[in-house]
This record gives structure tokens, C-alpha cells and sequence, in this order.
């Protein structure tokens, strides 16, 4: 895991059902427990952001362009 100016960054490796483990240091930075809802969002140019459920809102305007709206 490296860190800059509270930026992260892990790597993962996605199994053969397409899963993959959220490491240890990056739940707990976050606050990810067993049962928690995590949103998947995707963006051909962008790439895939994985928000907690909480954030939605933010995160769908931001990634469908409307923040200043």
C-alpha cells in the first residue's frame, strides 16, 4: 500500500467467480465491515469507483457529471 497526501493505493486480484478481497488496511481505513453495501460504478474512461452505499448521491452526481448543479 503506498500513501501520498491521503491518497491509496492496493492491489487485488480478481478470482476466477470474478471476486476479489478488499485488504485488511483498506476496510479498516475505511470502515468496511462484513454486511456493508459497496456500489460499483463504472466509467469506460474513467475506470470503476467503488464508493460505500452512504455516498451514492455524491458519487452518481460526480459520475454523471451534475457536482456544480
Amino acid at each position: 500500500m503506498n500513501e501520498l497526501n491521503g491518497k491509496y493505493a492496493w492491489t487485488v486480484t480478481v478470482g476466477e467467480k470474478g471476486q476479489f478481497v478488499i485488504p485488511k488496511q483498506a476496510r479498516e481505513l475505511f470502515n468496511i465491515k462484513p454486511g456493508d453495501t459497496l456500489i460499483l460504478l463504472g466509467d469506460i474512461e474513467k475506470g470503476i469507483a467503488i464508493p460505500p452505499k452512504s455516498s451514492f448521491g455524491d458519487w452518481m452526481a460526480r459520475a454523471f457529471g451534475e457536482e456544480n448543479k
